[in-house]
């Protein structure tokens, strides 16, 4: 069985951390439903689970005319109050005909895709890794992206975000296999992550996929930050007012593999070795810090006289 899924990740559109008791209100997506949220190590808060129905063709790195009927699973989550992610995954299995069903069969089976005639998940998975023209195919990055858009229109966000940032975009996949898991950089803000895992699928695999991007998103805004902030370039008042949105929205949300279940602890902790996630934030980190204390040590001597 092959399951794959896309997490897009961005700046929630708020001047400010929507509060604990908004984000009902915010994360609502589904009438009747409540939304599920935690406070340690973190407030962490998420949408309920929303069933998209599809019928279309299946991406395939051999050009293979694959069509898959089912059901995409979806959720919106926001973290500290400040990131928003919206995600998408479904299972990929042989359909037991090769003609389509009612779809009450494909609502009986939540986050299923069922392939209509032959298969090959190789095939399938590395057609979805390769970001090809939107459209063409299943496309769970869009589905993802609606259900953001959806949250960032609520009428309790200002929709003044303290600085401009790109999503970011995590396609993923997972079968069964030894353990083992290799993230790739892709062009722009494209990203791909592919894990295989003993036993079944564990809804804790998405759980994985959302935390790798949330943190990935995470280096790369502050990256750039850091990057526009012309350290050595411009006055030091001016590189500490651009270090600072970094300071008051992001570093405090640094917590990875917070939310990961023990059974796959391994798998980001060999992702923390290649390519050393914490270790180029950390870097990032001390270098915003020290450029903001010889600020303060300038601005102290000029006081002084």
């Amino acid at each position: 069985m092959l399951i794959m899924g896309e997490v897009r990740t961005g700046l929630l559109q708020n001047s400010a951390e929507i509060e604990e008791r908004d984000h009902q209100a915010v994360l609502g997506l589904l009438a009747g439903e409540r939304v599920r949220m935690s406070r340690r190590p973190i407030v962490y808060a998420v949408s309920p689970d929303l069933l998209t129905g599809v019928d279309c063709r299946l991406p395939s790195a051999s050009r293979a005319r694959i069509r898959g009927v089912g059901t995409v699973v979806s959720r919106s989550s926001i973290t500290g109050g400040r990131v928003l992610q919206g995600s998408s995954y479904v299972r990929v299995v042989r359909g037991e005909v090769n003609y389509r069903l009612p779809w009450s069969h494909y609502l009986a089976r939540p986050g299923v895709v069922e392939v209509l005639g032959k298969v090959s998940g190789p095939d399938v998975a590395d057609g979805f890794l390769a970001f090809g023209a939107a459209g063409e195919h299943l496309d769970l990055g869009s589905v993802s992206d609606r259900f953001m858009d959806v949250v960032q229109e609520s009428p309790v966000l200002d929709l003044r975000a303290p600085f401009r940032s790109n999503r970011t975009r995590l396609r993923w996949v997972a079968e069964t296999g030894e353990p083992g898991v290799h993230f790739t950089l892709g062009e722009g803000q494209e990203r791909t992550l592919k894990i295989t895992h003993p036993g079944e699928f564990s809804p804790a695999v998405v759980d994985l996929c959302e935390d790798l991007a949330l943190h990935d998103w995470l280096l790369t805004t502050l990256l750039t930050i850091v990057q526009k902030a012309r350290i050595g370039g411009a006055s030091r008042p001016e590189v500490s007012a651009r270090l600072a949105p970094a300071v008051d929205t992001l570093l405090h949300l640094w917590m990875p593999g917070a939310r990961i279940h023990p059974s796959l602890a391994a798998l980001w902790e060999s992702l923390e070795r290649t390519p050393g996630f914490s270790r180029q934030w950390q870097s990032l980190v001390d270098r915003i810090r020290d450029q903001l204390a010889v600020n303060t040590l300038a601005l102290l001597r000029e006081t002084n006289g």
